[in-house]
C-alpha cells in the first residue's frame, strides 16, 4: 500500500513537471521593438488590428502611393515586426504596400494565454481581413511572408483561404511533431513520454499536428509558393524544405536554397531580394525591383 502510494505520488509529480515544462514552452520570449521603419527612411502608419476576444495586434503599414498590391509579413517565435524590416524594405521599394504585424504575445501586441503556430495563423487572418476592410483599394493582390513559425502559419492560413495570390515561406519546418521530436530527444526524454506530450499539446492548441503541418497544408494552396531556406540552418534542417517541395509534385512550389545562411540569416536573404520580387512578378504582381541594402537589423 505504501509502495502504491509512493508510485502514484511520483507519477503525479512527474506529470506535473512535464505539463509545467510544456506550458512554459508556449511562452514565447517577448522582445519589444526599439526602432521602426522610419529609422531607414520608410514612411509608415502605426496601426492596431482587432484580434480574438478583444485583443489587439500592433503593426506598421508601409503604404506606397497608388499601389493596389500588398504583402503581409509576420515574424517567427520570439520575434517582432522590427526584425522583419530588412525583408520588408525591398517590397516597399518595389512598389508593394507592406503590413508588418506582431503576433499576440510578441512585440507590442497584447498578451494572450499562450502562443502557437495556429494562433500565428489566426493573427495573419485578422491582419488580412483588417487590411481588406480599411484599405480595399490596396488589396487587388495579396501576398503573405512569414519566418519560421510565422512561415508555417502563412502556409496554414493560405491553405484555408482563396484570396491569397502568393506565399513566401522563410525557414519553415515540415512537420511540428518532427521539429519538437528533434528538440525533445536532446533532453533524453523517453519515447512514451514524448508521445504523451504531443497528444497533450494537440489538445491544448486544438489541432492535430498532421492537419497543420506545412508538409500537408502546401497541397491545399492554389497560389504560387516560394520556399526559402538556408543550407546552414541548424534549427530547421534544409531537408525540411526539400520534403515540403517534394510533397506536391507538379504544384506551384519552388525552393530557393541559400548558401551559407542559417535560420536567422537576414543578411544572406537580403542579397537575394531581387529573386523574391521576381517571384511576385511572375505570380502576377506589378513589382519592379529596386536595389536596397538595409543593415539596421542583422537578425530575424
Amino acid at each position: 500500500m505504501v509502495f502504491l502510494y509512493f508510485l502514484l505520488t511520483t507519477i503525479l509529480i512527474l506529470a506535473s513537471l512535464i505539463l509545467t515544462v510544456v506550458h512554459l514552452g508556449f511562452r514565447a520570449p517577448r522582445n519589444r521593438e526599439k526602432g521602426n521603419p522610419g529609422d531607414i527612411g520608410m514612411d509608415f502608419i502605426q496601426v492596431e488590428i482587432p484580434a480574438i476576444s478583444g485583443k489587439k495586434l500592433s503593426g506598421w503599414l508601409l503604404a506606397v502611393e497608388n499601389s493596389t498590391e500588398s504583402i503581409v509579413i509576420i515574424h517567427g517565435w520570439g520575434g517582432n515586426a522590427e526584425l522583419m524590416i530588412p525583408i520588408a524594405a525591398p517590397f516597399y521599394r518595389s512598389g508593394i504596400n507592406v503590413l508588418l504585424v506582431d503576433a499576440r504575445n510578441h512585440g507590442n501586441s497584447e498578451s494572450d494565454s499562450f502562443s502557437s503556430m495556429p494562433r500565428f495563423a489566426e493573427d495573419l487572418g485578422f491582419s488580412i481581413n483588417w487590411l481588406k476592410l480599411h484599405y480595399p483599394d490596396r488589396v487587388n493582390k495579396i501576398a503573405l511572408l512569414g519566418h519560421s513559425v510565422g512561415a508555417a502559419a502563412a502556409l496554414l492560413e493560405a491553405s484555408n483561404r482563396s484570396d491569397i495570390d502568393a506565399v513566401i515561406s522563410v525557414s519553415a519546418f515540415a512537420h511540428p511533431e518532427c521539429m519538437m521530436r528533434r528538440y525533445l530527444k536532446k533532453l533524453h526524454i523517453p519515447g512514451l513520454i514524448i508521445q504523451l506530450i504531443f497528444r497533450y499539446i494537440e489538445w491544448v492548441i486544438g489541432h492535430k499536428f498532421y492537419a497543420i503541418a506545412p508538409l500537408n497544408t502546401v497541397c491545399k494552396i492554389s497560389c504560387p509558393i516560394l520556399l526559402i531556406h538556408g543550407k546552414n540552418d541548424s534549427t530547421v534542417p534544409i531537408e525540411d524544405a526539400r520534403a515540403i517541395l517534394k510533397q506536391c509534385p507538379g504544384s506551384l512550389i519552388s525552393l530557393l536554397e541559400i548558401e551559407g545562411a542559417g535560420h536567422d540569416s537576414v543578411d544572406q536573404i537580403e542579397k537575394h531580394s531581387h529573386k523574391l520580387i521576381n517571384f511576385l512578378s511572375t505570380s502576377g504582381f506589378v513589382a519592379e525591383y529596386q536595389p536596397v541594402y538595409v543593415n539596421a537589423v542583422s537578425k530575424l
